[in-house]
C-alpha cells in the first residue's frame, strides 16, 4: 500500500508543483508533469528516510512530495533548458 500511496501524493503533487513553478522551462504535458511529480514523491520519501525523518516503510506526507516535485521540476527544467541552447 505504501507505493502505491506514494504514487497517489506524488501525482497530486506533480499537478500542485506544476502550478507553484515559474518558468517556461516546465514540461508541457500533463502526464509528464504528473510522472515528474510521482517522481518527486520517491525523492522526497527517500531522503526523509535516509535522514530520518520517515520510518522504514513511511512515505513522505504531501508537504514533502511537492517540495521534491519542485526540486525535480526545476532540476528538469534546467537541463531542458541547458539542452536547447546547445
Amino acid at each position: 500500500m505504501g507505493f502505491i500511496w506514494t504514487v497517489i501524493i506524488g501525482f497530486i503533487a506533480g499537478v500542485i508543483a506544476k502550478f507553484i513553478t515559474p518558468g517556461s522551462n516546465e514540461p508541457a504535458g500533463f502526464i509528464l508533469t504528473t510522472i515528474l511529480g510521482i517522481i518527486g514523491a520517491f525523492v522526497a520519501t527517500w531522503l526523509g528516510q535516509s535522514l530520518g525523518w520517515y520510518a522504514p516503510g513511511e512515505g513522505a506526507g504531501l508537504i514533502g512530495a511537492v517540495v521534491g516535485a519542485i526540486i525535480v521540476l526545476v532540476v528538469w527544467g534546467a537541463i531542458n533548458g541547458r539542452n536547447r541552447a546547445a
